[in-house]
């Protein structure tokens, strides 16, 4: 190998683990989902144009560990004892109610039921990542094994 290969390699590797450390290291998980891109797709189902991730590496090396978000739950019907949708933003500006996109909202799976929320209650919640672009019944971004880290 050319000495000139071995310090490319040598860059792309440290790169690499300096981006993957920084993600990990990341507070919350809501920005790195605000960087990821959304395209406009005709559904049947619906008779309207969902939206669509678009994933890329950077987010990719999220999916399937342990994030941390804290948001404002936001009572649906998708909600069940062990699952909520929780949003960056209040209720009035949700995804569902208001402006917001798709990368503002994820559902939580808990390892165990929870107690009744209140509308725009906080929570701190922890859980594993998991990634959704072909499910369109589903959230994109899904945490599951989550538990309440604070309220």
């Amino acid at each position: 190998m050319l000495p000139n290969q071995a310090l490319l390699k040598l860059s792309i590797w440290v790169f690499l683990l300096v981006a993957c450390h920084s993600l990990a290291g990341q507070n919350s998980a809501w920005d790195s989902f605000a960087r990821v891109k959304f395209s406009s797709k005709y559904q049947a189902d619906y008779g309207m144009n969902i939206q669509v991730p678009q994933f890329d590496w950077t987010i990719r090396l999220l999916e399937g560990k342990e994030v941390t978000l804290k948001g404002y739950f936001v009572p649906t019907d998708l909600q069940t004892p062990r699952s909520i949708i929780l949003s960056r933003v209040p209720n009035s500006s949700c995804f569902f109610c208001g402006g917001a996109g798709p990368e503002t909202v994820a559902r939580i799976n808990f390892k165990q039921a929870i107690h009744k929320l209140k509308t725009d209650e906080i929570l701190k919640v922890k859980g594993i990542l998991k990634l959704n672009d072909s499910n369109h019944r589903e959230m994109s971004f899904i945490l599951e094994e989550a538990e309440i880290l604070e309220k």
